[in-house]
C-alpha cells in the first residue's frame, strides 16, 4: 500500500512563507513525477508545480518567481516552498505522484491534501 502524506499548510498573511512538505510511504520501487496541486473553494483543481526524478520543474505561471518545488529522492519527499504569498493562493494543496510500486506497476497517487489560508 502507497500513501501520500501532505503537511505544513497553516494561516499566514499576505507576503509571508509557507513550507509544504509530501512524503511518499508504502510498498515504493521508484517515483517519478511529484507535483502540487491546489483547489480553491468553486474552483477546478489547477496544477502548482511539478518536479520530476532528474529535477526538471514546471510551475503555473501564477506562481513563478514565488514558489519553488524540489524533492529529497532519498527520502521519497516532495516539498513546496511558498513565498510572497496572496490571498488568492490560498486553496486546499494536493500531492500528486507517479510512483512504481514493488509489484512493478505505475500508479497514479493523490494525497488527502492541506489547507494554506493566506489572509490578514
Amino acid at each position: 500500500q502507497v500513501q501520500l502524506v501532505e503537511s505544513g499548510g497553516g494561516l499566514v498573511q499576505p507576503g509571508g512563507s509557507l513550507r509544504l512538505s509530501c512524503a511518499a510511504s508504502g510498498s515504493i520501487f521508484s517515483i517519478n513525477t511529484m507535483g502540487w496541486y491546489r483547489q480553491a473553494p468553486g474552483k477546478e483543481r489547477e496544477l502548482v508545480a511539478q518536479i520530476i526524478r532528474g529535477g526538471i520543474t514546471n510551475y503555473a505561471d501564477s506562481v513563478k518567481g514565488r514558489f519553488t518545488i524540489s524533492r529529497d529522492n532519498a527520502k521519497n519527499t516532495a516539498y513546496l516552498q511558498m513565498n510572497s504569498l496572496k490571498p488568492e493562493d490560498t486553496a486546499v494543496y494536493y500531492c500528486n505522484a507517479d510512483i512504481m510500486s514493488t509489484m512493478r506497476a505505475w500508479r497514479n497517487y493523490w494525497g488527502r491534501g492541506t489547507q494554506v489560508t493566506v489572509s490578514s
